[in-house]
């Protein structure tokens, strides 16, 4: 017995419109897998998301960063340590790191995983960014170096040691390290102008640093 033709056409509309909303859908996803990749290209410090610590792990550091220091860093650890977490942890790092304790901070880095120990160090940055900002370069260039380690396309780390170590006078990783930020930072803007400038200075082998370059609003 044949179908009824006036049942016919509405079911091959609707078999149409599920075809083109099917493949829209492939479409899309395509589209957004693509946008993905290619902010993933642009940016390849990022392949760790960062996430803001918890609270529990702030208000431990607020109490313990007076002591953050190298008499009085091993003493404050034993009697309040941190919360038992990876933020504490990065926060524990941090505290040694500020300490100028890079051999503790690493070992506290070293017993979280492998994504844990990319959140930790993004801590220790973010905790020693002032203190590069600030011009502190002694203390600065060991912690920023302590976070390429972990981390060794963090481009603001690579410029934030490489600027440090140029000024100690330490030729050889300042231009390691300026010349590994050119790699993965493209922007051309103050930062890229003030790495270009001092590997033009590492050039000239008899001239001594003489200015530490500002850094860019």
């Amino acid at each position: 017995m044949e179908s009824d033709p006036k049942y016919q056409q509405p079911a091959t509309r609707m078999t149409r419109s599920y075809y083109i909303l099917g493949w829209g859908y492939v479409l899309a996803c395509c589209w957004l897998i693509s946008g993905a990749r290619s902010t993933a290209r642009s940016h390849p410090d990022e392949s760790a998301v960062y996430v803001r610590p918890t609270n529990d792990a702030v208000q431990w550091f607020r109490r313990a960063k007076p002591y953050c220091n190298s008499v009085e860093v091993q003493t404050m650890q034993q009697q309040s340590p941190p919360p038992n977490s990876v933020d504490g942890a990065g926060y524990q790092a941090a505290c040694y790191a500020l300490a100028g304790h890079i051999d503790d901070a690493r070992r506290v880095i070293d017993r979280l995983s492998g994504a844990e120990r990319l959140k930790a160090t993004e801590i220790v940055f973010e905790v020693g960014h002032p203190v590069a900002d600030a011009g502190d370069d002694r203390s600065a260039g060991p912690i920023m170096e302590l976070v390429i380690d972990y981390w060794p396309n963090h481009y603001m780390a690579l410029y934030h040691a490489g600027m440090a170590e140029y000024m100690l006078g330490q030729r050889d990783l300042a231009r390691h390290n300026l010349q590994e930020f050119q790699k993965y930072y493209h922007e051309q803007d103050g930062w890229t102008r003030n790495a270009v400038d001092v590997l033009k200075r590492l050039d000239a082998p008899s001239e001594a640093p003489v200015r530490r370059p500002s850094d860019p609003q």
